[in-house]
């Protein structure tokens, strides 16, 4: 066998064959072997255009189809073979990848807070969220207290979990007022009127924040008629020098912004506004019965505990018809009230809050007594406030 000439190239390149005939001569080694006609026509072919580029000076310029180093009519990668499959290969690795640190992840979460699996196997998830459904407004006293819930330690962001109140509207909203009738000859218009100047002074000095941060419930106070002075120069008395005959927290609920700070923005709450004809005629009673909780946090810095005070107040509001009666429009008198706390300190009477923390020292004697429940709406408070200092079954 010795060359073939072929459209003007050699077939077997000349160092081949000089390497075949030294091992012919030596007795071994085969002979090369020739190309394909479709190989030899295709290398001639590229070879050809590789001359008409150098001559034109495009080698390696930007080619038509815009990517670099690409030339017109080279079908994109046809010469680097595997590269395809080394690009998919990579990019299932990186799948892979990502999968396998996602599950890292996961499984160091469940480590973390493995309530999260325990929760959805045992169904606590799906409890979770229908203790979280809002209530219907109340219409009427109930007749038992609020069933026991999952006792889950309240945190900075979910601090009412674990309480009744987790169902119980925010705030001013939970302070629903009743449709208005005409009751005992005053106009089912003014009656409205009285409805809402009685929840004007129930959202001011309960709910309003900078009240709550222990300011002046000037809101509050401007609700009330002149015509009780000796009511309104008690307030004052009690605003300048609390004690225990003479504390704010009778009307208004305070917190000393030093020692603690509500956690979040929100104080949850629950009650009803009722209509009563009053004593006489052109005058009407507001009978409110509400129960305020107030999730609490220590000011100091890194404090997270949450521990929620309760208050629940009972008020009669009167107000009459400004025709009838001399009375300030826009105002309302304020009539016998009761009030209970759960969990504050006892015996301290400085017009604030001071709900009670673990590993805090409490001021006083310590509670004692049965245990009642606070969120408890079923009774009257007249039946079952005592002077003293007991204790609660939970907050």
């Amino acid at each position: 066998m010795g060359k073939n000439e072929n459209d003007g190239g050699t077939s077997v390149p000349d160092e081949d064959w000089a390497r075949f005939m030294e091992q012919a001569a030596a007795g071994t080694g085969e002979a090369p072997k020739e190309p394909s006609a479709r190989a030899r026509m295709v290398t001639e072919r590229l070879r050809l255009e590789d001359e008409r580029r150098a001559k034109s000076g495009r080698m390696g310029r930007m080619g038509r189809t815009g990517r670099k180093g690409q030339r017109p009519g080279e079908p994109e990668g046809w010469r680097t073979g595997p590269a395809w499959q080394e690009g998919r290969g990579s990019g299932k690795r990186r799948l892979k990848a990502g999968l396998a640190i996602a599950l890292v992840a996961a499984l160091a979460l469940i480590a973390i807070r493995p309530e999260l699996v325990i929760d959805r196997i045992t169904g606590k998830a799906a409890q979770d969220a229908r203790a979280r459904d809002p209530l219907p407004a109340e219409t009427a006293r109930p007749s038992a207290a609020p069933s026991a819930v999952d006792p889950d330690r309240p945190t900075l962001k979910d601090p009412f979990r674990g309480s009744p109140a987790l169902q119980w509207a925010d705030g001013a909203a939970g302070i629903e007022v009743p449709e208005a009738v005409a009751v005992n000859g005053v106009s089912k218009e003014r009656v409205a009127d009285g409805l809402a100047l009685a929840k004007q002074f129930l959202v001011a000095a309960n709910v309003d924040p900078a009240t709550l941060r222990g300011g002046r419930p000037q809101a509050a106070l401007d609700l009330i008629d002149p015509a009780q002075g000796e009511l309104l120069d008690l307030l004052e008395r009690a605003l300048a020098h609390p004690g225990k005959e003479q504390d704010p927290l009778q009307l208004f609920v305070r917190t000393d912004s030093a020692e603690a700070k509500l956690a979040g923005d929100v104080v949850k709450v629950r009650g009803r506004l009722s209509v009563q004809p009053g004593d006489a005629p052109g005058q009407v009673d507001v009978l409110a019965d509400y129960t305020f909780v107030y999730p609490m946090v220590q000011t100091k810095s890194g404090a997270d505990e949450v521990s929620r005070s309760i208050m629940r107040r009972q008020m009669k509001f009167t107000f009459a018809d400004p025709k009838k009666w001399r009375v300030k429009a826009g105002t309302i008198q304020i009539g016998p009230y009761l009030y209970d706390i759960g969990n504050s300190a006892c015996f301290v009477y400085d017009g604030s809050l001071h709900p009670q923390f673990s590993g805090e020292d409490q001021p006083g004697p310590a509670p004692s007594g049965t245990p009642v429940d606070p969120y408890d709406r079923s009774t009257d408070l007249s039946a079952t406030t005592v002077e003293g200092c007991g204790t609660v079954s939970r907050t």
